[in-house]
This record gives structure tokens, C-alpha cells and sequence, in this order.
């Protein structure tokens, strides 16, 4: 494969919108991930509740024919699986990093049993019922732009929106105010009368919402199948596109387009015979990112409490 194959229209339009789409799943939860640092707290374990939000989509997707009820199913795992790391994180003040690697290890090997359980051994990956593509009505036409960015899955279009509500909540609103301060001051917070625990649990449980919206958007909006590990280790990359967007939702976006390119040019650059290995090419965003922390592209300055358990005896 030559260079002049690579500006051809068909594959940049072929290369962007697989951008779009695979940013997707690592954006959401890299903005419930935000949510959750800006209030102190590091929520490793967002690579596990991908994964229950994974496997309970798929499965209720697949058994009663319904996805949107997999999405809610998804959704409700991921709370009440975070309401255990909440209380491990806040109450009990644990290692968050210790007790984030535990989850991730036993998110793995219990959705691999119960997948078995329910449905035994597979011949051939079953594949559940899946969201629809919603063309946007003339803009889909568009040349260029139409298949870029108004022919896709619906969760595309959550995505988005979720990426403005985010930055609304966070920037315009009481809340975001108080859960900011939380994560920079929590005994000043609490001293104005903002109860800390209480706001750090929200953070928590917004975290692994999104988290396991981001499973079933891999499930039910990509790939229509389960599989062992199916993550992949998007709930790390999610965490890195937290710090290379500044904890801010709207840089979080331009990240994860970036990591979804890596991701889409090296699928592509597969398809035909190009020299660079894809590897070099996955390895770009983990090279701006270790940029980003170093202070060349800026400094980085993470929440001032993060990590920080706060006693407030």
C-alpha cells in the first residue's frame, strides 16, 4: 500500500468514522471517570464494571430479544457493582488502587463463569440483538461529512450529549461546584456545609454508570457478541484520556478521538499491506499522554485531593 492510497476519500471517510465510533465506548467512561477524580477519588476498577456492563447487556439483550433493556440491565449492574468500590474507597478508606486491581481481576473471572453458566459452551459466538444505525436525515447525505459524522449507532449520538451535559453539570451548576470541591478541599467543602461523603458516593456511582453504558456500547453498539476479556484494556485507556484531557469533558473528547484513530487507522492499515507495524501507530496516544504528565504539552495538574481518603474526625 502506497502513501497516495492513504488520502484517497473512500478510506479517510472509512478511517474517521471508524474514529467515531470506536472513541466511543472509552469517552463514556473516561466522563464518568472525570466525574469521579474531580471529586478525589481514583476509580480503577471502571476496566471491570466495563466488563459487567459488557456481559449483562449481552445477556439480557440476547435471552429477551430487547436492547435497550440490556442498556438499563447495564447500567443498574454498574451503580450497585460501585456502590461495593464506593464503600470500600470512602467508608472503609481502602487502597484505591489495590482494591480497583482486586475488582478488575474479579470482574474477570466471574463474568467468564457466568457467561458459561448461562449459556454453556458455544460452538460459535451467539450474537445478541443489537442497537440500530440512525442516519440523520439529509445531513447523512452529505459527501464527506454524511458518513463521518451523521451515519452511525445511536450510542454515538448519547455519547455526544452526554459529552455537552457533562461539561454542563460540571462547569454550570451547584453541583459541579460542590463536587470540585470536594476534590480539591473536602474539609474546607465540609466546613461550608457540603457533605463530602455523600458527594464523593454520587461520583462514584456516576463513574460506574457510565462505565457499564460504556460495556454495553461495545456489546450492543460494535460488536454484537461476548467474549472473555472483551475490554481490552479500555477502562486503562479510558483513565489515561481522563489526564490527557485536563479532567475536563470537552478535552476528554478530542483524547478519545485521538486513541479511536490509533485505534481505526491501525484496523485499517491491516487490511492492506503498509509497511508501519500497528503497533507503532497504537502506541501514539500512550506517548502524548506520558507528554502530557511530563509537562511538555503543558502541565497537568490533577485534583488536589485525589486519592486522598478524608476522615472527617
Amino acid at each position: 500500500m502506497g502513501l497516495e492510497q492513504l488520502f484517497t476519500s473512500a478510506f479517510l471517510i472509512t478511517w474517521l468514522a471508524a474514529s467515531v465510533r470506536l472513541a466511543g465506548p472509552v469517552l463514556l467512561a473516561a466522563l464518568g471517570e472525570t466525574f469521579n477524580e474531580l471529586g478525589g477519588i481514583l476509580n480503577i476498577g471502571i476496566e471491570g464494571t466495563i466488563l459487567f456492563g459488557a456481559l449483562t447487556s449481552f445477556l439480557i439483550s440476547f435471552l429477551i430479544g430487547n436492547a435497550w433493556l440490556g442498556i438499563l440491565g447495564a447500567i443498574i449492574v454498574g451503580i450497585i457493582s460501585n456502590l461495593f468500590l464506593a464503600w470500600m474507597y470512602i467508608t472503609v478508606r481502602a487502597n484505591q488502587v489495590v482494591v480497583g486491581i482486586i475488582f478488575n481481576l474479579l470482574a474477570l473471572g466471574l463474568t467468564s463463569y457466568t457467561f458459561r453458566a448461562v449459556l454453556g459452551a458455544q460452538a460459535r459466538p451467539q450474537k445478541a440483538t443489537m442497537v440500530g444505525t440512525l442516519d440523520i436525515p439529509i445531513l447523512s447525505d452529505l459527501p464527506f461529512f454524511g458518513p463521518v459524522i451523521f451515519s452511525h449507532s445511536i450510542f454515538v449520538y448519547i455519547t455526544i450529549a452526554l459529552v455537552f451535559v457533562s461539561g454542563f453539570v460540571l462547569y454550570r451548576t451547584k453541583f459541579g461546584l460542590k463536587l470540585r470541591a470536594v476534590g480539591e478541599h473536602p474539609r474546607a467543602a465540609d466546613t461550608a456545609g457540603i457533605n463530602v461523603m455523600k458527594m464523593r458516593y454520587i461520583g462514584v456511582m456516576i463513574s460506574g454508570a457510565a462505565a457499564s453504558l460504556a460495556g454495553a456500547y461495545l456489546v450492543l453498539g460494535q460488536l454484537g457478541i461476548f467474549r472473555d476479556n472483551i475490554v481490552s484494556g479500555r477502562g486503562f485507556i479510558a483513565l489515561a484520556i481522563v489526564i490527557f484531557g485536563r479532567w475536563n469533558p470537552y478535552k476528554a473528547a478530542l483524547a478519545a478521538l485521538v486513541f479511536g484513530a490509533a485505534d481505526a487507522l491501525q484496523l485499517s492499515l491491516q487490511i492492506f499491506a503498509f509497511k508501519i507495524p500497528p503497533q507503532v501507530l497504537l502506541s501514539l496516544p500512550y506517548f502524548l499522554t506520558i507528554l502530557a504528565m511530563s509537562g511538555l504539552m503543558g502541565k497537568a495538574v490533577q485534583p488536589a485531593a485525589l486519592l486522598k481518603p478524608y476522615n472527617k474526625n
